[in-house]
């Protein structure tokens, strides 16, 4: 993916040229490594966060902890490696330490008056919430109290499909509850919205017709959308961004159109 680009100055000698270029491109890419790598890092700490409080409230079998196969799916989307997802089991049932977390959510705006969802696991309430607030204000946002946006929202049922049609997975999976199935013209991902009650269900229905399930999972979709400029779009999507970097943080959802 990456691409290479001449770095050299030819007003000076070739022999320096080429120790710059090369110089300056191992930097760049020693930088790219280290930022792949703190994601990486960031992502498996998440999706350990789920496996733990999946486990610690419905057991460490997947097989019979629906919310479990999900963290394990998504741990193993991540590249995680099975000794961590093991371990991230372990201590969730109370076999490898006493790790534990909660569920939280939180309300507020980002500019533009565009309603946030943060949905977050804790293990300190007051913290969690100090540094949120603080990150907010700092970012042209506002914290709100419980249920001051989620009116505006709903929790649906989303499955990920990609290498599907459309027309394939209204075959597969109308019958199981699927209720908004959504192509993307530039990709061949679709999107399968149903009842969160039905998610196990329609997930069968689409691994049954061999389809690759890419994701599976409860979300927050806005009822109503909210357009914006984009110099206020830009300052949403920083905002949204510098959330998600924080480790008490899962997700971040939002009413942008």
């Amino acid at each position: 993916m990456f691409s290479a680009a001449s770095l050299r100055d030819p007003s000076v000698g070739s022999k320096i040229g080429i120790e710059m270029a090369g110089h300056s491109a191992w930097k760049n890419i020693k930088h790219r490594k280290a930022a792949v790598d703190k994601k990486r890092g960031k992502t498996w700490s998440k999706v350990s966060r789920q496996i733990i409080v999946a486990a610690q409230k419905g057991g460490g079998d997947p097989s019979f902890n629906p919310s479990l196969r999900f963290a394990v799916d998504a741990a193993r989307a991540a590249n995680m490696p099975r000794d961590t997802i093991e371990k991230a089991i372990r201590k969730g049932t109370g076999e490898g330490g006493d790790e534990r977390y909660e569920h939280a959510r939180y309300e507020g705006y980002a500019p533009g008056g565009v309603a946030l969802i943060i949905e977050c696991l804790i293990s300190n309430a007051n913290r969690a919430a100090a540094d949120l607030r603080v990150l907010l204000d700092k970012n042209g946002g506002k914290i709100g109290v419980p249920g001051s946006v989620a009116f505006g929202f709903a929790q649906r049922g989303q499955i990920v499909v990609e290498g599907a049609t459309e027309e394939q997975l209204m075959n597969c999976c109308l019958d199981a509850g699927a209720q908004d199935i959504e192509g993307d013209e530039e990709s061949d991902i679709v999107r399968v919205l149903c009842a969160a009650g039905d998610l196990m269900a329609v997930r069968a229905a689409i691994e049954s017709a061999r389809l690759q399930v890419e994701s599976a999972e409860i979300v927050w979709i806005p009822l109503q959308t909210v357009g914006v400029d984009p110099e206020t779009l830009a300052l949403v999507e920083k905002l949204v961004e510098i959330l998600e970097d924080h480790d008490d943080v899962q997700r971040v959802y939002t009413s942008l159109a």
